[in-house]
């Protein structure tokens, strides 16, 4: 079999061997200025008093971001829809393990804080 009629074949067949999807230059550009916002307003954030709510904030912005990384610069944007649908359910497993962690953290809080201060004499 030469290489032509190879290549004919895998073309036939459906199979895709080239190079992955072209995002347009002013798309990658408005995803990373997207993400330096995000970055700065993270940055903004850690200075604001959420109280409970800081994890949570941060943690939610952190997403967003890694929502973008994968949607664009891992091209899962333009991938197969079901490896989208993996990914969020990865996301949604890993925020309920997260979330439970943080839930039970909660209750040794005030033990923690009772740790870090110092005992008056």
């Amino acid at each position: 079999m030469t290489t032509e009629t190879h290549a004919t074949h895998h073309e036939t067949a459906g199979e895709h061997h080239g190079m992955g999807h072209v995002i347009p230059v002013p798309v990658l550009i408005a995803v990373f200025l997207a993400l330096i916002v995000l970055t700065v307003i993270t940055v903004v954030a850690s200075y604001l008093p959420f109280g409970e709510l800081e994890t949570w904030v941060a943690m939610g912005i952190a997403t967003v971001k890694a929502g973008l990384v994968a949607a664009y610069f891992m091209h899962l944007r333009y991938d197969n829809p079901l490896n989208a649908v993996l990914f969020v359910f990865g996301l949604v497993f890993v925020g309920l393990f997260v979330g439970f962690i943080l839930m039970d953290a909660e209750q040794y809080n005030p033990d923690l804080i009772e740790i870090r201060t110092p005992a008056s004499n």
